[in-house]
């Protein structure tokens, strides 16, 4: 692995240029790799991230990936990592045009990844830095405490997929210039109503004279206000910050509360077990919104190369080429799902309406399908919006807005179902369905959703820790429960109780024929699903279920 030559570093500053004046933001250092196609198979299983952590089950994709490569030989173009400064690898026998394509790829990822609001947590530290100190740190205890370390990380990684993601990115929802707004609700909800106790005339003057202070210029607004409430009332600001300090939220997330309650972790000869899931939980972190993003990333990055490249006249003579790996990474299938070519349409689609001032009030009051076709109030304002919607939404808010009949039916998009030829005795694919909450609903069921799973401290009592999976219509993986139970004991140190709910019977859809429920899948065919709440208990190593 070697850094690009310097020909071609030229090239990548020139469509950094020009990515710039199409709009895109980033920052000005970024660092290219030439790997092989072994490399890119051996940086892909550990997320991407060559200085993550070493763990046995990384050895074994490793392995893997290079046992299918041999048979399959394969030529993956590029792999991106958001760090700072943001690396790329290239595959060595990229021709130079195809490097031109894919550096305008690579920078609509970096853009989107420096951009979008659910990656704020990963803005202000170099994850590449730290992956390589954690590594560090954990080869040392490895070489001191053995296999045990191995254990740490396995038992954590089996719960880094509930990690409060959302709960740390709400921290970022109260920058400096709302601090005012902070000591606003706590004075007038809290220091008038029941510290000083005022009458309800008292507490109106109050508010009015909060309103002409800010609306008055020359008092200096809301600031000149509370500098007034600080002088008249010393103790306003230790008041304030006891009373959010007290009211801090306890939300904790499963390892966080491991981390916090623990007896046996806090044992002076288990504290090095600390630093491994702390690890393991922000890494999880650091990667929750690649997940959360992967139709928007992708698709973001196609519009990009493919808008860029058609633009830049190094395509001349390649215009064939070009045709051939674009519609190999953006083609729409006719069964499944192509993050790439879903999003890439559908920031298309999503700059058409902005463009025609079909993402407005009158719009959606149009009924008239042929008036709705010919709508065009000349707004132009599709490029602003797509920027707008790539700060800030996830896949979920994207897919759940945009993705409406109109869309399908331009392009031809549907659900296929599956039936069994009883003849033939083979699966037939059929279309199941063209309407657009059907096609929403299967990206939904494509998308990632982990378990939400809370610790009941009512009921985590006598150093019982007690879990309850809130039942949203999918049940755990069952033969997951027993291996995950068994490290979550052994981190607590005591039982582990989890509530949830299994599947009692599952009664077909449809109508009989002759008394048999035919073997045929229908559009209509619902299966009705009985579901009960059981409980597990894992207690010396050993997995009880009752139901309740």
């Amino acid at each position: 692995m070697e850094l690009i030559s310097q020909s071609v570093k030229r090239i990548m500053e020139g469509c950094k240029e020009r990515a710039r004046d199409a709009g895109l933001c980033f920052e000005d250092e970024t660092l290219e790799y030439i790997v092989t196609n072994r490399d890119l198979l051996e940086l892909s299983p550990k997320l991407m991230i060559p200085t993550l952590y070493d763990y046995w089950v990384h050895d074994v994709e490793v392995l893997r990936g290079k046992g299918q490569y041999e048979l399959y030989p394969n030529n993956p173009f590029e792999t991106v990592i958001n760090t700072r400064p943001a690396i790329s690898f290239y595959n060595d026998n990229n021709p130079d045009w195809l490097n031109v394509m894919i550096f305008y790829h690579v920078l609509g990822h970096i853009d989107f990844f420096q951009n979008n609001a659910y990656f704020r947590n990963t803005w202000d530290y170099d994850f590449a830095g730290q992956a390589l100190a954690d590594k560090r740190l954990i080869a040392k205890l490895r070489s001191e405490k053995g296999r045990w370390v191995d254990y740490i990380i396995e038992f954590s990684r089996g719960l880094d997929n509930i990690v409060g993601y959302h709960s740390e990115l709400a921290k970022f929802d109260e920058p400096e210039q709302q601090q005012h707004s902070r000591a606003l609700n706590y004075y007038f909800d809290i220091f008038l109503q029941e510290y000083k106790k005022v009458s309800t005339s008292e507490y109106i003057k109050e508010l009015d004279r909060y309103n002409e202070t800010v609306q008055d210029n020359d008092s200096g607004g809301e600031e000149g206000f509370f500098s007034e409430i600080y002088a008249q009332y010393p103790e306003f600001e230790s008041l304030m910050e006891k009373h959010y300090r007290d009211h801090k939220s306890k939300h904790y997330d499963l390892l966080q509360f491991i981390l916090a309650n623990s007896e046996m972790l806090k044992k002076e000869e288990n504290a090095w077990m600390r630093s491994i899931i702390e690890i393991v939980r922000n890494t999880s972190l650091f990667f929750q919104p690649q997940i959360r993003t992967k139709i928007m990333n992708e698709g973001w990055a196609s519009y990009w190369h493919e808008k860029l490249f058609l633009a830049d006249d190094r395509i001349g003579g390649h215009e064939v080429d070009f045709a051939r790996v674009h519609s190999a990474v953006a083609s729409l299938p006719r069964v499944g799902l192509n993050p790439y070519a879903l999003g890439m349409r559908l920031f298309q689609y999503i700059e058409d309406l902005g463009n025609k001032g079909k993402y407005s009030i009158p719009f959606q009051q149009v009924l008239d399908t042929q008036a709705r076709q010919k709508y065009d109030t000349g707004a132009n304002a599709g490029r602003k919006l797509i920027f707008d919607i790539r700060k800030q939404c996830s896949d979920f808010l994207f897919v759940d807005f945009f993705v409406e009949q109109e869309f399908i039916d331009m392009h031809k998009l549907f659900v296929t179902g599956r039936r069994l030829n009883a003849e033939r005795m083979v699966w037939e694919y059929y279309v199941k369905s063209k309407d657009a909450g059907q096609y929403k609903q299967m990206i939904f069921n494509s998308m990632y959703h982990p378990p939400h799973i809370e610790i009941d401290a009512g009921k985590t009592k006598n150093d019982t820790l007690f879990l309850n999976h809130h039942f949203e219509g999918k049940p755990l993986v069952t033969e997951y429960i027993e291996n995950t139970m068994l490290g979550i004991e052994y981190l607590w140190g005591a039982p582990v109780k989890l509530e949830t709910s299994e599947v009692v019977s599952v009664s077909p859809g449809g109508k009989s024929v002759g008394g048999q429920i035919p073997p045929v899948e229908r559009p209509d065919d619902e299966p009705k699903i009985t579901w009960r709440r059981v409980e597990y208990t894992m207690k010396n190593r050993k997995l009880s279920k009752k139901e309740l």
